[in-house]
């Protein structure tokens, strides 16, 4: 039983809800549990597509600084592993992802938001990795996954300033793909997972392994690679039941819904 993170099911919409109050830290204890959520998103058959949210207040305002200031190299060593896993576990999700962003994505509460597919945020949203004001590194994924996001440039503007974006910049930088009123923040992330939730599981699960498995390789091998991802799909119940739809009622009409 977790306490600081939980899945809220409804409709085939997975909410991934950190509740720490009053702002989200994500200390040993969430990160260990943002893990164990995400598994638990992972294997549900019920789950389809899958929204991060922390509140009407903010999404996550950082790690727990407090927590990790008087950490020493060897323990901090020994942990780097788990933190990175902790902030990114939402990428392994293979299903659709959304972040919801209201008030402060900060640090890895920011990185935790780099780990899902699409990011919605309030207009009351402020992003950004200040690690750097602390004398340390983005050390949850932040280095990586922005700069992939985003290009090296506008990544090393974020990271080596440590400044804090507000929404409209973080939109037209790329850090956020669409921004919102701050009430309809969940609401539109709802409504953009809830579009999976009768999808093609495995489908889309081969589409996001293809992508996400493809930027880590060149142009040929990232080819060669979809061309296997795409032939395993033939013998998918996805394909069966996509193409034979298809083929009797027209595009666009095929029902995945219970399997």
């Amino acid at each position: 039983m977790t306490e600081f993170v939980r899945l809220e099911v409804d409709g085939g919409v997975g909410t991934i809800r950190l509740d720490r109050p009053p702002m989200n830290a994500i200390n040993r204890q969430v990160q260990d549990e943002l893990v164990e959520v995400a598994a638990e998103a992972t294997s549900r058959r019920d789950v389809r597509a899958v929204v991060v949210y922390g509140g009407e207040k903010t999404l996550a305002a950082g790690a727990d600084v407090k927590e990790m200031a008087d950490m020493t190299y060897s323990e901090m060593a020994e942990r780097t592993h788990q933190l990175s896993r902790g902030f990114g576990a939402v990428s392994e999700i293979p299903k659709p992802t959304v972040a919801a962003i209201t008030g402060y994505a900060l640090g890895g509460g920011f990185e935790v938001a780099l780990s899902c597919d699409r990011r919605i945020a309030g207009d009351n949203a402020t992003v950004g990795q200040p690690e750097i004001l602390l004398g340390i590194i983005p050390g949850g994924g932040g280095t990586q996954r922005l700069t992939r996001l985003v290009g090296p440039a506008k990544a090393k503007d974020v990271i080596f300033t440590g400044r804090f974006v507000k929404a409209a910049e973080a939109l037209d930088m790329g850090l956020v793909d669409e921004v919102v009123p701050a009430d309809e923040v969940y609401t539109r992330a709802r409504a953009w997972a809830e579009q999976f939730a009768n999808g093609p599981t495995r489908a889309l699960a081969a589409a996001k392994y293809a992508i996400d498995r493809g930027m880590d390789m060149d142009l040929r091998d990232g080819l060669a690679f979809e061309s296997e991802v795409f032939a395993a799909l033939f013998g998918t119940e996805d394909q069966t039941i996509g193409m034979r739809s298809f083929v009797e009622n027209g595009p666009g009409k095929a029902q995945f819904l219970g399997r």
